[in-house]
């Protein structure tokens, strides 16, 4: 039977030791598991951070991978821990929306309360559930424990809807910026299937509006851009960025997240 898997998306950063602390109560219960960062650098408390950071990966990772996902504001509170089976993969994750695209791309999803507090480590912190809840949780579940022992299924959990951009007329579609990534590019909602004449092989005369300004160039690769210049691209998300060669877009334009996007065709 192949090693299991268990990833960790959180918005813990690395300053602090909580990351390291859930990797060891992981280990502790099987040492045999692989612990995978995806990401621990989502904003804080950026639920819809989160959501798009493990909605991007999870597909990549083998069957029966383990992903725990703790963007976790509401930590001590009435919300629910969630053990959630979908597309071949497990979820471990807070009732708080931040699984809301993985339940809008899959058709079959189970989802269970975590109450089996057998599993837990005690006492349990009203602070930290992901070393005492979710953590041991992932741990027991890597030792292919089956998932009903862990919780009851529910049909009730947080979702969220995902911004999308809306068509204004023939001519203009709004879309909004969803994150900008550490190299400045500007990540937006808008795909292929809202605008597919953008995505052409001769695509009509366009601009994309950011703010004041107006980008009317798109490359398929950013190395086909001059130094410094903004222009779009379609990212390897699937989502419309606009993006500067060597330099960052949000810099050169002064916007970031919930910044308005147009694109408008002549």
């Amino acid at each position: 039977m192949p090693r299991s898997i268990v990833t960790l998306t959180s918005d813990f950063g690395l300053t602090d030791a909580y990351a390291g602390v859930m990797k060891g109560v992981i280990l502790s219960i099987n040492p045999e598991v692989d612990v995978v960062d995806i990401t621990h650098d989502v904003r804080p408390y950026d639920l819809l951070e989160g959501a798009l950071a493990i909605s991007q990966t999870y597909r990549y990772f083998p069957p029966r991978t383990i992903h725990m996902v703790i963007v976790d504001p509401g930590v001590g509170s009435a919300r629910r821990p969630l053990l959630v089976s979908a597309a071949n993969q497990y979820f471990i994750a807070p009732d708080n929306g931040v699984l809301s695209l993985v339940y809008a791309r899959e058709e079959d999803v189970t989802v269970r309360h975590i109450t089996a507090a057998h599993y837990f480590l005690e006492p349990v912190s009203h602070t930290f559930h992901g070393r005492d809840i979710f953590a041991p949780t992932a741990g027991w579940l890597s030792r292919h424990v089956e998932t009903e022992k862990f919780g009851d299924i529910v049909t009730d959990h947080v979702r969220f809807t995902f911004p999308q951009p809306k068509k204004v007329n023939e001519r203009l579609l709004k879309g909004v910026v969803l994150r900008v990534d550490r190299f400045g590019n500007l990540m937006t909602n808008v795909t292929p299937a809202d605008v597919p004449q953008l995505f052409g092989e001769n695509p009509p005369a366009f601009k994309v509006i950011v703010g004041k300004t107006e980008i009317t160039r798109m490359f398929t690769a950013y190395s086909q851009g001059a130094p410094g210049e903004v222009f779009a691209i379609l990212g390897s998300s699937g989502y419309l960025e606009i993006v500067s060669y060597r330099a960052s877009a949000a810099q050169t334009l002064t916007v970031g997240k919930g910044a308005e996007v147009g694109v408008v065709f002549a």
